[in-house]
């Protein structure tokens, strides 16, 4: 037999292949990796519990604390490795209730519909690498919608940063770009302060993401550092009131208007100012058109209420912005949905532009006016300086817009008509669920074609009372926004509308729904199609309709195996009584709409065109 060969004589000296042995860095590297794999603070814990001793303060109490400081009693995440720690210590913190996600970016987006719905900072936690990368739609999604929310990632020990660990990436560096702020976090000490001032940020002035990370040994080392009663950050000043001289010249411009237009945008509804919203257009006689994220800052009903404007807005809201001779836009930052080809909007008007964020005013549209400042404070100090204007010296003008509406709902894509002769059509649903909810349940929307319908169709009456993701247009938003809203305001009922496409996204998040017996009713608008990708194809390149025929399970049988009661409607006459068997399910329930499969949302402003551009025209009768 042959031997084996062992390479060198046992007894010659070994190599150390770590880099810079020796070292107190390779000596920390190797700690870190021992660390990674064994919990010795676990087993430590362990031990002091066996001997009755109390256990030490460690960071990721500190985490716990914190959150409970700030009034946090909810959040949406899941865990991973590097998050052990805090999963560990969290049953002693029973007034923090955990919901258990089935993606992180389910979490985010939970998050940020609980924010919305709430008014309060949504929270969501994930764990490194993945687990954090997951988090980033969300986050940027809510940095482009303005929400207040604070994502906590978990990474690998500090020595081991840069060290491309097992599931390390630097997120900070990845979520920089989307985050009005971002921490790491390596000192268990550094935690008190950082979720401190983390909150603050998030929630103050213009609101948006704040992104902590912290590493495992920060989570798992001895902290001593107590909670702050207050933050100082001198750099971090928003400017709340707005200068005096120019709303002085605002109200000189209103007074002076003939043809003005209040243009209302999500800034309205953060700053609380939907009562002096009102206020103002009574007493001036404005009426109020109001963008996307804009949508339930004033009740539809009201005469002054003009409805929504731009791309996939009304015509006679559009024609008014195109035809009026002062636009007062509040908290809003003319995204490009809303103008257009910048040259030709608004073309014969002065613009006042009132923002929290000075980086918002001329950076989409030059304006006459710019006031820096809460929109509910401008407001407050504009309204005894703007004169009362009777109804009557603005009649003609209200008349005429009020012509201009009844001509708009004449047209034929207002709506889509198809349910007058059997065909089950989007804007029909969605007018049902209105109705049968009193116009008082909180509706959330995908993003797509069920977007536009949700925002045109439902009638909103309450302030917050309509949730979309407007700047980012993530598909997969519905679901699981509408889990974080339900949660956010468990007094109002809650409604998502989705498409198949997006649905499919975050379906997932039906199980979270049945865990947590959340009752979010889910209204599915299915066109085996992705709605809008379909409807651009048709309408601009020529009917090549390459990937947007969209296959779906079987949607009842899907939301059995998750537990979830479905029903199902063809017809338009099936809507009510699917609505209401939804309705009266005591948890989570999905509505299986089938509806018209080429039914496209009209009026359209096509690309690189303006306002009084729109394309108006039902191209096809819908057909099932």
């Amino acid at each position: 037999m042959g031997t084996r060969d062992d390479g060198p004589d046992r007894t010659a000296t070994r190599i150390n292949h770590m880099p810079g042995a020796g070292t107190a860095r390779a000596d920390a590297i190797s700690a870190g990796r021992h660390e990674m794999l064994t919990d010795t603070l676990r087993k430590q814990i362990k031990s002091l519990a066996e001997r009755g001793l109390k256990r030490p303060r460690i960071g990721a109490d500190a985490v716990c604390e914190a959150l409970l400081a700030q009034g946090v009693d909810l959040f949406f995440g899941f865990p991973g490795g590097v998050l052990l720690p805090l999963y560990d210590v969290l049953g002693d913190y029973p007034e923090l209730r955990h919901i258990l996600v089935r993606h992180e970016q389910g979490a985010s987006h939970a998050a940020d519909g609980y924010a919305r719905a709430s008014g309060r900072v949504g929270v969501c936690l994930g764990t490194s690498g993945p687990g954090a990368t997951n988090l980033v739609t969300g986050i940027g999604n809510a940095m482009l919608d303005s929400v207040a929310m604070v994502a906590i990632t978990g990474n690998v020990v500090s020595s081991l940063l840069g060290k491309d660990a097992f599931q390390e990436i630097d997120i900070t560096g990845i979520t920089l770009p989307c985050t009005k702020h971002n921490y790491l976090v390596n000192n268990p000490n550094d935690i008190p302060r950082v979720f401190a001032e983390a909150f603050h940020i998030a929630a103050t002035g213009r609101p948006g993401p704040v992104h902590i990370d912290i590493t495992k040994d920060a989570l798992m080392g001895a902290c001593t550092a107590e909670h702050p009663a207050t933050v100082d950050l001198p750099g971090f000043k928003p400017n709340f009131e707005g200068n005096y001289r120019q709303v002085k010249l605002a109200a000189q411009e209103i007074a002076r208007a003939e043809r003005p237009v209040i243009l209302a945008g999500h800034g309205v509804l953060i700053a609380d100012a939907t009562e002096e919203l009102r206020e103002f257009a009574e007493k001036t006689q404005i009426p109020v058109a109001h963008t996307l994220l804009g949508v339930s800052a004033m009740d539809e009903t009201h005469p002054l209420s003009l409805g929504w404007v731009g791309m996939h807005g009304w015509k006679h809201v559009n024609r008014a912005i195109q035809s009026a001779d002062l636009l007062i836009a509040l908290g809003m930052r003319f995204d490009d949905r809303v103008t257009g080809h910048v040259p030709t909007f608004a073309p014969y008007a002065r613009i006042i532009h009132v923002d929290i964020d000075p980086a918002e005013i001329g950076k989409n549209v030059a304006v006459e006016i710019p006031i820096v400042g809460d929109v509910k404070r401008v407001l407050t100090a504009l309204l005894p300086l703007v004169p009362a204007v009777e109804p009557e010296s603005r009649a003609a003008y209200l008349t005429e817009l009020a012509e201009w509406r009844v001509e708009s709902e004449k047209t034929p894509w207002h709506g889509s008509g198809a349910w007058r002769n059997g065909q089950l059509s989007a804007d029909f649903v969605v007018c049902k669920i209105g109705e049968a909810t009193n116009h008082d349940a909180t509706i959330v929307a995908d993003v797509g074609q069920n977007q536009m319908w949700a925002a045109r169709y439902a009638g909103f009456r309450r302030p917050n009372s309509h949730i979309s993701s407007g700047g980012l247009g993530t598909m997969g938003f519905g679901l699981p926004a509408a889990m974080g809203a339900a949660m956010g305001r468990p007094d109002k009922e809650t409604w998502a509308i989705v498409g198949d496409g997006g649905l499919q996204m975050t379906v997932q998040e039906l199980m979270t729904l049945v865990q947590d017996h959340i009752p979010v009713k889910i209204a599915l608008l299915d066109n085996h199609k992705l709605g809008m990708i379909r409807q651009w194809q048709e309408l601009i390149y020529a009917g090549n309709y390459h990937s947007s025929h969209l296959l779906g399970p079987d949607w009842l049988k899907l939301a059995d195996a998750y537990g979830v009661a479905g029903f199902r409607a063809t017809k338009p006459e099936e809507v009510d009584a699917a609505i209401a068997a939804a309705r009266a399910v005591d948890g989570p329930a999905l509505v299986h709409f089938m509806i018209a499969e080429e039914q496209n949302v009209f009026p359209m402003m096509p690309a690189g065109k303006g306002l009084s551009d729109l394309l108006e025209e039902q191209f096809e009768e819908p057909k099932q």
